[in-house]
Protein backbone atom coordinates (compact mmCIF):
# COMPACT_ATOMS: atom_id res chain seq x y z
CA UNK A 1 0.00 0.00 0.00
CA UNK A 2 1.61 3.35 -1.33
CA UNK A 3 2.33 6.43 1.21
CA UNK A 4 -0.01 9.08 1.24
CA UNK A 5 3.13 11.02 -0.17
CA UNK A 6 3.41 8.21 -2.84
CA UNK A 7 -0.12 9.01 -3.31
CA UNK A 8 -0.68 12.69 -3.19
CA UNK A 9 2.28 13.52 -5.86
CA UNK A 10 1.26 11.94 -8.66
CA UNK A 11 -2.68 13.53 -7.81
CA UNK A 12 -1.72 16.41 -7.38
CA UNK A 13 0.72 16.54 -10.64
CA UNK A 14 -2.10 15.21 -12.86
CA UNK A 15 -4.56 18.18 -12.09
CA UNK A 16 -2.17 21.15 -11.48
CA UNK A 17 1.34 20.53 -13.83
CA UNK A 18 0.33 21.40 -17.27
CA UNK A 19 -2.79 23.53 -16.80
CA UNK A 20 -1.26 25.69 -14.26
CA UNK A 21 2.98 24.88 -14.25
CA UNK A 22 3.84 28.05 -12.29
CA UNK A 23 1.26 26.60 -9.17
CA UNK A 24 2.64 22.67 -9.56
CA UNK A 25 6.00 24.38 -8.73
CA UNK A 26 4.48 26.18 -5.54
CA UNK A 27 2.63 23.26 -4.19
CA UNK A 28 6.23 20.99 -4.88
CA UNK A 29 7.79 23.96 -2.83
CA UNK A 30 5.60 23.80 0.13
CA UNK A 31 5.97 19.87 -0.20
CA UNK A 32 9.66 20.77 0.17
CA UNK A 33 9.37 23.01 3.34
CA UNK A 34 7.10 20.89 4.77
CA UNK A 35 9.73 18.08 4.52
CA UNK A 36 12.21 20.66 6.64
CA UNK A 37 9.66 20.38 9.74
CA UNK A 38 9.42 17.09 9.68
CA UNK A 39 11.25 16.67 13.07
CA UNK A 40 8.41 18.19 14.59
CA UNK A 41 5.66 16.44 13.06
CA UNK A 42 6.38 12.63 14.37
CA UNK A 43 4.10 10.72 12.67
CA UNK A 44 2.16 12.87 11.02
CA UNK A 45 4.88 14.18 8.65
CA UNK A 46 3.74 11.79 5.44
CA UNK A 47 0.23 13.73 6.52
CA UNK A 48 1.39 17.24 6.07
CA UNK A 49 3.72 17.12 3.11
CA UNK A 50 0.86 14.85 1.12
CA UNK A 51 -1.42 18.14 2.42
CA UNK A 52 1.48 20.20 1.26
CA UNK A 53 1.24 19.24 -2.62
CA UNK A 54 -2.17 19.23 -2.60
CA UNK A 55 -3.26 22.20 -0.94
CA UNK A 56 -3.84 24.21 -3.97
CA UNK A 57 -5.43 21.73 -5.92
CA UNK A 58 -8.73 23.62 -5.93
CA UNK A 59 -7.35 25.94 -8.68
CA UNK A 60 -7.28 23.53 -11.14
CA UNK A 61 -9.65 24.43 -13.71
CA UNK A 62 -11.58 21.09 -13.51
CA UNK A 63 -11.93 21.11 -10.16
CA UNK A 64 -12.78 25.00 -9.63
CA UNK A 65 -16.81 24.99 -9.16
CA UNK A 66 -16.83 27.92 -6.06
CA UNK A 67 -14.03 29.97 -6.51
CA UNK A 68 -13.03 29.29 -2.91
CA UNK A 69 -10.03 27.08 -3.59
CA UNK A 70 -9.72 25.54 -0.09
CA UNK A 71 -13.33 24.42 -0.23
CA UNK A 72 -12.91 22.89 -3.88
CA UNK A 73 -9.88 21.06 -3.57
CA UNK A 74 -11.23 19.22 -0.09
CA UNK A 75 -14.49 18.21 -1.83
CA UNK A 76 -12.63 16.86 -4.91
CA UNK A 77 -10.28 15.19 -2.12
CA UNK A 78 -13.29 14.02 -0.70
CA UNK A 79 -16.00 12.86 -3.12
CA UNK A 80 -13.59 12.05 -6.11
CA UNK A 81 -10.34 10.89 -5.19
CA UNK A 82 -11.55 8.88 -1.78
CA UNK A 83 -8.72 10.77 -0.06
CA UNK A 84 -7.71 10.13 3.64
CA UNK A 85 -10.17 12.29 5.94
CA UNK A 86 -7.53 14.18 7.52
CA UNK A 87 -5.25 15.26 4.21
CA UNK A 88 -8.96 16.87 3.30
CA UNK A 89 -9.42 18.75 6.07
CA UNK A 90 -5.79 19.86 5.93
CA UNK A 91 -6.66 21.27 2.50
CA UNK A 92 -9.91 22.53 3.58
CA UNK A 93 -8.38 24.92 5.90
CA UNK A 94 -4.94 25.58 4.86
CA UNK A 95 -3.35 28.74 5.56
CA UNK A 96 -6.27 30.91 7.42
CA UNK A 97 -8.70 29.79 4.90
CA UNK A 98 -11.48 30.31 7.68
CA UNK A 99 -11.06 33.66 7.03
CA UNK A 100 -11.46 33.99 3.48
CA UNK A 101 -14.47 31.59 4.11
CA UNK A 102 -15.77 34.28 6.32
CA UNK A 103 -15.44 37.61 3.39
CA UNK A 104 -17.16 35.36 1.24
CA UNK A 105 -20.18 33.95 3.06
CA UNK A 106 -18.64 30.44 3.03
CA UNK A 107 -17.34 30.41 6.94
CA UNK A 108 -20.79 27.83 8.28
CA UNK A 109 -20.46 25.82 4.78
CA UNK A 110 -16.46 25.22 5.33
CA UNK A 111 -16.84 24.61 8.71
CA UNK A 112 -20.23 22.53 8.43
CA UNK A 113 -18.62 19.87 5.66
CA UNK A 114 -15.10 20.14 7.04
CA UNK A 115 -13.75 19.89 10.76
CA UNK A 116 -10.26 21.35 11.41
CA UNK A 117 -7.15 19.33 12.00
CA UNK A 118 -4.87 19.85 15.14
CA UNK A 119 -3.59 23.08 15.71
CA UNK A 120 0.03 22.53 15.22
CA UNK A 121 -0.87 20.83 12.04
CA UNK A 122 -2.94 23.59 10.76
CA UNK A 123 0.34 25.51 11.71
CA UNK A 124 2.67 24.13 9.99
CA UNK A 125 0.99 23.61 6.61
CA UNK A 126 0.29 27.61 6.91
CA UNK A 127 4.10 27.66 7.79
CA UNK A 128 5.12 25.55 4.51
CA UNK A 129 2.69 27.60 2.10
CA UNK A 130 3.82 31.31 3.51
CA UNK A 131 7.26 30.30 3.79
CA UNK A 132 7.16 29.25 -0.60
CA UNK A 133 7.05 31.79 -3.68
CA UNK A 134 4.39 31.23 -5.94
CA UNK A 135 7.75 29.87 -7.89
CA UNK A 136 8.07 27.18 -5.23
CA UNK A 137 11.21 28.70 -3.97
CA UNK A 138 11.95 29.82 -0.30
CA UNK A 139 10.85 33.25 1.36
CA UNK A 140 9.72 34.11 4.64
CA UNK A 141 5.97 34.67 5.48
CA UNK A 142 6.37 38.79 5.36
CA UNK A 143 7.60 38.73 1.73
CA UNK A 144 5.15 36.16 1.02
CA UNK A 145 1.75 37.83 2.50
CA UNK A 146 3.04 41.31 0.70
CA UNK A 147 3.02 39.68 -2.62
CA UNK A 148 -0.22 37.86 -2.17
CA UNK A 149 -1.57 41.30 -1.19
CA UNK A 150 0.31 43.15 -4.45
CA UNK A 151 -0.69 40.21 -7.16
CA UNK A 152 -4.51 40.60 -6.03
CA UNK A 153 -4.70 44.07 -5.16
CA UNK A 154 -5.19 45.47 -1.56
CA UNK A 155 -8.84 46.13 -2.06
CA UNK A 156 -9.36 42.76 -3.86
CA UNK A 157 -11.63 40.08 -1.41
CA UNK A 158 -7.82 38.29 -1.32
CA UNK A 159 -6.41 41.36 -0.38
CA UNK A 160 -8.16 42.61 2.50
CA UNK A 161 -8.39 38.79 3.37
CA UNK A 162 -4.74 38.03 3.40
CA UNK A 163 -4.03 41.50 5.47
CA UNK A 164 -6.67 40.25 8.17
CA UNK A 165 -5.14 36.72 8.43
CA UNK A 166 -1.20 38.53 8.48
CA UNK A 167 -1.28 38.54 12.49
CA UNK A 168 -2.61 34.87 12.94
CA UNK A 169 -0.06 33.69 9.64
CA UNK A 170 2.84 35.18 11.18
CA UNK A 171 1.95 33.83 15.19
CA UNK A 172 2.06 30.04 13.18
CA UNK A 173 5.25 30.62 11.69
CA UNK A 174 6.82 31.49 15.00
CA UNK A 175 4.88 28.76 16.64
CA UNK A 176 6.69 26.17 14.22
CA UNK A 177 9.82 27.82 14.73
CA UNK A 178 9.43 27.20 18.07
CA UNK A 179 8.85 23.98 17.95
CA UNK A 180 11.61 23.14 15.41
CA UNK A 181 14.42 25.46 17.95
CA UNK A 182 13.09 23.57 20.75
CA UNK A 183 12.90 20.16 19.41
CA UNK A 184 16.78 21.09 17.55
CA UNK A 185 18.00 21.26 21.25
CA UNK A 186 16.51 17.96 22.45
CA UNK A 187 19.63 15.96 23.19
CA UNK A 188 20.04 12.81 20.90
Amino acid sequence: MPTLTEWAYPLAESLLAEPLPRRWNHCLGVAERARTIALVLDQDADLLEAAAVLHDIGYAPDLAKTGFHPLDGARYLRDVAGADERVINLVAHHSCAWLEAEARGMREELEGEFPRESAHLNDALCYCDMNTTPDGTPTNPIDRINEIAGRYGPESLIGQFIRRAEPEILACTSRVLERVGAAKRQPM
